[in-house]
């Protein structure tokens, strides 16, 4: 299984970014019962869990969403079961979200990936 990140990119403060995090190698069983996150490093840094989804999102398991005091309103984390597919839908974003994003359970289980890099300019 490869964790494979995409869609970091420089750009001005307030503006927006969705990122896509793909568990490749991934089958859609051993996917949906993972409960996944977003985590945010600066350099000098530990990885810090910005975002987390718990729950598959189904009737039965619905899903809920929780945030770091420092994006809450601005950032959403979704999912996409059928094509192993996390996202992070990031808004409004200043220039202290500056960070390399990377996707893993909340459990942090899995190999990281290679991350996105996301520069914010004010």
């Amino acid at each position: 299984v490869r964790l494979v990140e995409s869609g970091g990119g420089l750009v001005q403060a307030g503006g927006s970014l969705r990122l896509s995090c793909t568990a490749s190698g991934m089958i859609t069983s051993v996917f949906n019962p993972h409960d996944w996150g977003w985590y945010s490093q600066v350099p000098g840094k530990q990885r810090e869990l910005v975002a987390g989804i718990v729950g598959i999102g189904s009737t039965s398991s619905p899903s809920s969403t929780n945030y770091a005091d420092s994006v809450k309103g601005r950032f959403t984390i979704s999912r996409d079961n059928a094509r192993k597919r996390v996202y992070l839908q990031m808004n409004n974003l200043k220039p202290e979200d500056t960070a390399v994003y990377y996707c893993n359970t909340l459990k942090e289980s899995l190999p990281w990936g290679q991350g996105t890099q996301v520069t914010v300019s004010s």
